[in-house]
């Protein structure tokens, strides 16, 4: 898929007031500091479209970005670690949680996970949370550039065992980024494109 046009759109709190056009919609979402904007901008083409931080939970609405005009990539606030008050925090997944129970127009989420981690708790349980409620997701692996090879490959096996060992009956497709050295980009990019050519027009 090439990208002609990448523009925000709007940002807000509220799935209400999310746009009312009826475009697919892809989510990206994942824990505080994972690499998201990045990704977001690599994905895109463009250096600055999703603003990156290097303090964790800079994002804290839901952002909608709209794709060759045909197209929604929506930016989450992202799960876990966040400087916020409990309070501030309470209202973030307020606000997710309805958002992928609600959103008609989602198609599905790209969960960001931190390649050089071993599996998460909260990464475990977000992923849990999505399957038990029948969302349809992706698993994108960040930061590849920061681990060799056989390391990277190790770690989403990992990932892959925890996840067959307890209620996942079939995984779900898994992607290897890097915002640093231009992985996987077309990958995701291709995926989303065969999704979409396959939805009722």
């Amino acid at each position: 898929m090439k990208i002609s046009s990448a523009e925000f759109l709007v940002s807000n709190s509220e799935v209400a007031k999310c746009p009312k056009d009826r475009l697919p919609e892809y989510a990206f979402i994942g824990r505080s500091n994972v690499g998201k904007s990045s990704l977001i901008n690599l994905l895109t083409g463009r250096k600055d479209l999703a603003k990156t931080s290097g303090k964790p939970g800079k994002t804290q609405l839901i952002n909608h970005f709209l794709i060759n005009k045909n197209w929604f990539l929506v930016d989450l606030p992202g799960y876990g670690y966040a400087k916020v008050s409990k309070k501030s925090k309470s209202v973030f997944q307020e606000y997710i949680t309805d958002y992928f129970l609600q959103r008609e127009q989602l198609v599905a989420a790209f969960v960001l996970l931190d390649i050089r981690l071993e599996p998460q708790k909260i990464d475990l349980e977000f992923l849990e949370w999505l399957g038990v409620n029948e969302i349809p997701f992706f698993m994108v692996f960040t930061k590849a550039d920061k681990v060799g090879t056989q390391r990277a490959i190790l770690n989403v096996e990992a990932y892959k065992k925890v996840l067959l060992e307890s209620m996942w009956e079939e995984l779900p497709e898994t992607f290897i980024t890097s915002a640093v050295n231009n992985y996987g980009r077309d990958e995701i990019l291709k995926k989303i494109q065969e999704i979409n050519a396959g939805l009722p027009k």
